[in-house]
């Protein structure tokens, strides 16, 4: 079995043959760009799941650190707990599901810019499942179950009550518990605290590999399929009194993006690199080759340039699921119009 020391490398591998092909080499960023930029070490918050491969990949590939950034990761336990730590200043960069975002914005918690996109489902990416022993076997047995995500009425309850509306089933037939963290979903699915789970991976894979769990239904299917799941964000505030700083994040993330969308290889070697404590997040090689990946959208655009007419699905999910306001504006996260 290869070391992590020996996967590192091959990551740093591939994200270096990107760098020089774009031609923008760490000694170039160095003198080119780090004088300038605002601030120069980030705390960023960030889902430790597949849909957030492409930041991995720029983390543990150097992509940042060639942009003059120092970057420490902070897993968030769900987009939730994030936007209210981002909000009083802890973090400086968040990535989590849109759902949670557009809330935020509507509610006035928080006043965001969504500058990147992170992640489209693909078949497989997020899906419902219980153990094999289980007497669920389809979406109708599960009236009356406990389900877990690891937020309320986040964007793992929202595929979730589309995919089971589509099928005529309530979503209120059936009881979300919200109090498990994603990396603890697939042991109380083991145990039998929850009856099944809404799963994206690596979760959903560690839930196969080690505890044998089973997929119900797949939820890239119906209203979400190819749904669009996962973004990046500041407060307005830090977009403008750091906008140097962004623009250097974006770079790397985007040489990320690029790597995660196109090199299966990478988004493996990426996710095996995540921390192992105080909470075990990386995967093993077994675990890294059953995942199921996203679409990582690409922007050759500015900082901010994001499919309106994609993140305005989202809101319209919302409307019919949620009984969000019908006058929400998505131009209201976006920094370019969209």
């Amino acid at each position: 079995m290869r070391t992590r020391r020996v996967r590192g490398i091959a990551l740093l591998a591939a994200a270096a043959t990107l760098v020089l092909a774009t031609g923008c080499s760490k000694s170039s960023a160095a003198t080119a760009g780090t004088s300038s930029l605002e601030k120069t070490d980030l705390t960023v918050a960030v889902v430790p799941a597949l849909d957030s491969a492409g930041f991995f990949i720029a983390l543990y590939g150097g992509l940042f650190k060639a942009q003059g950034l120092t970057v420490n990761f902070v897993p968030a336990t769900s987009s939730e707990t994030a936007i209210a730590q981002q909000v009083k200043g802890a973090y400086d960069i968040t990535c989590g599901n849109y759902v949670s975002y557009i809330q935020a914005q509507q509610d006035h918690s928080a006043n965001l810019d969504i500058f990147a996109e992170g992640s489209v489902m693909e078949p497989g990416a997020q899906a419902l499942y219980t153990m094999p022993n289980s007497p669920i076997k389809t979406l109708a047995d599960l009236k009356g179950r406990t389900v877990g995500i690891n937020a309320p009425n986040n964007i793992l309850y929202l595929l979730a009550a589309s995919v089971l509306t589509e099928h005529g089933i309530s979503p209120g037939s059936v009881h979300f518990v919200t109090k498990y963290p994603l990396p603890a979903m697939p042991a109380a699915l083991q145990t039998g605290t929850i009856s099944a789970a809404v799963l994206p991976d690596p979760f959903a894979s560690i839930a196969e590999e080690t505890d044998g769990a089973v997929p119900v239904a797949d939820l890239n299917q119906g209203a979400t399929t190819s749904f669009p799941v996962e973004g990046y964000v500041v407060t307005k505030q830090w977009a403008q009194k750091n906008s140097h700083t962004l623009a250097a994040f974006y770079k790397a993330l985007e040489q990320g993006q690029q790597i995660a969308d196109t090199d299966r290889s990478a988004v493996e070697q990426a996710m095996e690199e995540l921390p192992m404590t105080p909470v075990p997040l990386g995967v093993t090689q077994g675990t890294a080759a059953l995942m199921s990946l996203d679409e990582y959208p690409v922007s050759s655009g500015p900082v901010g340039t994001v499919d309106k007419i994609s993140l305005q699905r989202v809101v319209n999910v919302m409307q019919q699921l949620l009984n969000f306001p019908k006058d929400f504006n998505i131009n209201s996260m976006l920094m370019n119009g969209g």
